[in-house]
């Protein structure tokens, strides 16, 4: 008798990849907590750290953190009111703004990340073998840019 469909191993596999992900994020929001930040607002100071200038457009910012136009506005201004980040009017384009990253930013993060990074390697990164992690960030990525390619980091070009 064939397997019941429900109980298909894909079905299980994705449930505890949820159930994975919801543990990992109440246990990074309370460590983070203790440093002043939301889990989305350390995504995006980790974001613009990581960005060439520490910078995004707000739409690029947006997609990577998956938040709608307005709800990026919200994290932004909080983050603006905390002088963790600024807003930039981008030369090319009138109506763009990009978010930077400021030396209070940097400082703020620098403090959130060594807790953060030894919850990770407890309870994720670190029960993956150097290959493994490096196969995982790969499948990962092919996921993102299939189901979510706006999130995609922009290509930097080099200006002639």
């Amino acid at each position: 008798m064939p397997p019941e469909v429900h109980e298909d191993q894909r079905i299980t596999a994705f449930g505890l990849f949820a159930e994975a992900y919801t543990g990992l994020v109440a246990r990074f929001t309370a460590q983070l907590a203790e440093h002043g930040l939301s889990l989305v607002e350390f995504e995006v100071l980790v974001r613009l750290a990581r960005s060439p200038a520490r910078r995004l457009r707000m739409s690029e910012l947006s997609a990577q953190v998956s938040l709608t136009t307005s709800g990026i506005t919200r994290v932004v201004d909080r983050l603006e009111r905390e002088e963790l980040v600024h807003r930039q009017a981008c030369p090319d384009d009138r109506r763009g703004l990009w978010a930077v990253l400021t030396p209070t930013g940097r400082s703020r993060l620098s403090a959130a990340l060594p807790g953060h990074l030894e919850l990770m390697e407890r309870h994720f990164i670190g029960r993956f073998q150097p290959h493994e992690l490096d196969l995982l960030v790969t499948r990962l990525r092919e996921i993102r840019d299939d189901v979510n390619p706006a999130a995609a980091p922009a290509r930097v070009t080099a200006h002639r």
